[in-house]
């Protein structure tokens, strides 16, 4: 595939050759031992087995001998909170934290404040991005119950999607109007991705409970008010809408076993219309860890009963649910750390998500093969991500190289969100990420970020 002016421009100020040597590159269902060539930001040439090329004198040469070597994670679905909430976190700081997991390229959500509901706003998500962004970029428009023509102005080549709020948000960005949903399932022919939680159940069971218990309520409430019959009416009702107007629709968090129910497994990747989300917490936590974990893995959708993870993890494997994904949502401690109901949801992920999954690997939940299809082939099949994804020839050279058998201690003083926390503190992985190439560059080594060349806007093919 030729490439256009603007890949080549971009390439200009990458000047670093790399050959990463002696791997065990994990790739669209297989994994082999063999070197990867960079060049000018790019995979310039992939070889099995680990071959001398005398010719590459002038190349860095990263010796990764007993390492594995995946493709960059995609994550379809960051807050990093600036505009507005810079308190909590910022582009930098969240972007910093994301490649040092081995996260290359996020998507993120438009209820900063003020929300991305224009094109104006948006496009002023993009230059902060542009500025501030380690990682490569792309923000959601956001849609609310006044702003459909807006919303129809965006460019589907230039825009992961569109998130639609089904349940709570911040500020003006509930979706909660019938007609205005039914307008944006027929009219919007870009990926509409959706946070599905039935309001008014929530607001009820919320309002009962608090009668019930007041300050004195604790988080395993949180469940029983963010229910699961909530989270079926939402969702069910977004897969109608998807079926009768042909929508494409992304799912997002899901987290019951009854949801699972909505999704087909046997229709390839690239040919599905409705297409759904897990992520990381919902995989790795159940209701079970409230009392240990507290509002630190407070979260919307719920966190819910071990049956429900299971449901989904099953789901995951036999591919119902398509991708994996942080849901990355920091507050302060000071915010987690007061009374359930005055608590806010949310939590930190994208520091942690590729190595909780990668432990789940050496507990024989899911294969090395299967995280990589879904935390990094997958979204950019899913989003039409252009030429990032997979270790290809002629692909962004997004690369994350992993030693499988380094363990740590997630403490305070190695935890990189400006919140300063994570729900896994106090845990141990048994892998770590060793370095991670965005557009080629050697952004973070061993504990050591390289900064200066800041990610790229994505681009979709569509």
């Amino acid at each position: 595939m030729e490439e256009s002016n603007q890949e080549k421009q971009k390439r200009k100020q990458m000047a670093d050759k790399y050959i990463i040597k002696g791997a065990t590159i994990v790739n669209e269902g297989k994994s082999f031992t063999g070197d990867v060539h960079l060049n000018n930001g790019i995979i310039e040439k992939i070889q099995k087995g680990s071959v001398s090329d005398p010719l590459s004198v002038d190349y860095k040469v990263v010796s990764a001998e007993g390492k594995y070597l995946f493709p960059g994670v995609i994550d379809d679905q960051v807050h990093f909170r600036e505009p507005g909430l810079e308190y909590k976190a910022e582009i930098y700081t969240e972007s910093r934290a994301a490649v040092a997991g081995g996260i290359t390229s996020f998507m993120e959500m438009p209820n900063t404040k003020p929300p991305a509901l224009t094109q104006e706003l948006l496009e002023d998500k993009y230059k902060l991005g542009k500025d501030k962004s380690l990682a490569n970029f792309s923000f959601y428009m956001g849609a609310s119950n006044d702003n459909l023509e807006e919303v129809l102005k965006t460019d589907p080549a230039k825009v992961c999607g569109l998130k639609v709020f089904m349940g709570s948000s911040t500020g003006n960005m509930l979706v909660d109007d019938e007609e205005v949903l039914d307008q944006i399932f027929s009219k919007v022919h870009m990926l509409i991705a959706t946070h599905c939680e039935d309001e008014q159940t929530v607001r009820a069971n919320n309002e009962a409970f608090y009668k019930k218990y007041g300050l004195e309520g604790t988080v395993a409430l949180h469940p029983q008010i963010r229910s699961a019959a909530a989270c079926y009416l939402s969702s069910s009702k977004a897969v109608r809408l998807a079926r009768k107007h042909g929508s494409r629709l992304h799912i997002l968090h899901l987290s019951t076993a009854k949801e699972m129910e909505l999704f087909d497994k046997d229709i390839p990747l690239a040919e599905k219309k409705i297409t759904a989300e897990a992520c990381v917490h919902h995989l790795w936590f159940s209701e079970e860890d409230y009392e240990r974990k507290g509002n630190r893995i407070k979260w919307n959708p719920a966190i819910k009963k071990k049956s429900d993870q299971e449901a989904v993890f099953a789901a995951l494997l036999s591919g119902k649910i398509d991708v994996i994904a942080t849901d990355h949502a920091p507050h302060t401690l000071e915010e987690k750390e007061r009374p359930y109901f005055k608590a806010p949801s949310g939590g930190p992920l994208v520091q942690h998500a590729l190595v909780a999954m990668l432990e789940l690997v050496k507990q024989g939940k899911i294969t090395v093969e299967q995280v990589v299809e879904k935390m990094c082939h997958n979204p950019a099949i899913l989003f039409q991500v252009k030429k990032r994804g997979f270790i290809r020839e002629g692909y962004f050279a997004d690369l994350v190289l992993v030693d499988m058998n380094k363990s740590w201690e997630v403490k305070k003083d190695n935890i990189l969100y400006k919140c300063g926390w994570s729900p896994f503190e106090g845990d141990t992985f048994s892998t770590s990420v060793e370095k991670t190439f965005v557009n080629g560059n050697l952004v973070y080594d061993q504990g050591q970020f390289h900064e200066g060349i800041n990610g790229q806007r994505l681009e979709f093919d569509r």
